[in-house]
């Protein structure tokens, strides 16, 4: 597990052993961060997406869940980068 590390990181056991744990520390809170990161990326780009529309994230949203539109956010940011006009058809919705 310790191949690609450089020195003594490579070939000296107990420093290896310490230099694999750590790497498995850190690709175990990395899942969990990626989610986080993942989720506020989304929140930006439908922000940018909805004040181009003249409405905030946050007034976006709220009015999107009275509407009953079930769409996540996951969903809404694909929708905001890759089919703009299918977006703003759902802000007019939301309006």
């Amino acid at each position: 597990m310790a191949k690609g590390y450089f020195g003594a990181r490579k070939n000296v056991y107990t420093v290896a052993k310490n230099a694999v744990e750590k790497g498995l520390t850190y690709a175990y809170i990395g899942r969990k961060l990626k989610k986080r990161q993942f989720r506020s990326l989304w929140i930006m780009r439908i922000n940018a997406a909805s004040r181009q529309h003249g409405m905030s994230y946050s007034v976006f949203m709220g009015k999107l869940s009275k509407s009953g539109i079930e769409l996540n956010r996951k969903v809404l940011a694909d929708l905001a980068m890759n089919h703009p006009e299918a977006f703003k058809a759902v802000v007019d919705q939301v309006k």
